[in-house]
């Protein structure tokens, strides 16, 4: 229950939850923002209502902003005593980058992410913080799994993408390890793309 709550945005939930994570392990070094809903692209953009529009938001956007506040605060208090290390990554997506139609809110809160991780990339680096976001492409998900069944989508999409198949949850295992270590020390503000190359072709 928490947890859904964390994912719509309950800045109280969030409070919780960072709380319970601190009472647990002492410490939080990486914070990684993964919840999300997509935006179905069913509807046209003069026919969204303002409550889809907000609750977009809420979810998407929302739901980081609380998320990375307490972590940050944590990060620079931690900082101010001598231990300096935090790591902030967030799950944005390429509909970023990219023109999604029946998608614009979706793509909006993913652009936004975009701007909020080089913006806290900038502003806490001195506290040894590093903030990234992740683009994924096509990825096969609970959020992805009607539309992947569409054959005429899967024969659009399919050779637009130059590895042939869909992304798997595996397939970035190894770039949050990457974020969330002392590995990356050096490497902030970035928005890495994960798409298999489609955004190259």
């Amino acid at each position: 229950m928490v947890e859904e709550r964390v994912s719509k945005g309950d800045r109280k939930a969030v409070e919780a939850s960072f709380a319970a994570t601190l009472a647990e392990f002492g410490r939080i070094d990486a914070c990684f923002a993964n919840a999300g809903i997509g935006g179905g692209g069913r509807k046209s953009f003069v026919d969204r209502s303002e409550d889809e529009w907000r609750r977009m938001f809420a979810v998407n956007l929302d739901s980081v902003f609380h998320l990375f506040q307490f972590a940050a605060r944590h990060m620079m208090d931690r900082a101010a005593s001598g231990d300096a290390l935090g790591r902030l990554v967030a799950t944005s997506s390429t509909a970023s980058i990219f023109g999604t139609a029946r998608n614009e809110h979706y793509a909006a809160t993913k652009a936004a992410m975009n701007a909020l991780v080089r913006a806290l990339a900038v502003g806490l680096a001195r506290y040894g913080i590093t903030a990234n976001a992740i683009l994924p492409g096509w990825i096969r998900s609970e959020m992805t799994a009607e539309i992947m069944t569409n054959e005429k989508f899967v024969s659009n999409v399919m050779p637009r993408i130059p590895m042939r198949r869909f992304g798997e949850p595996e397939d970035f295992g190894g770039i949050a390890v990457y974020l969330t270590s002392k590995a990356s020390s050096y490497h902030t503000a970035e928005c890495f793309v994960v798409d298999g190359g489609y955004s190259a072709f």
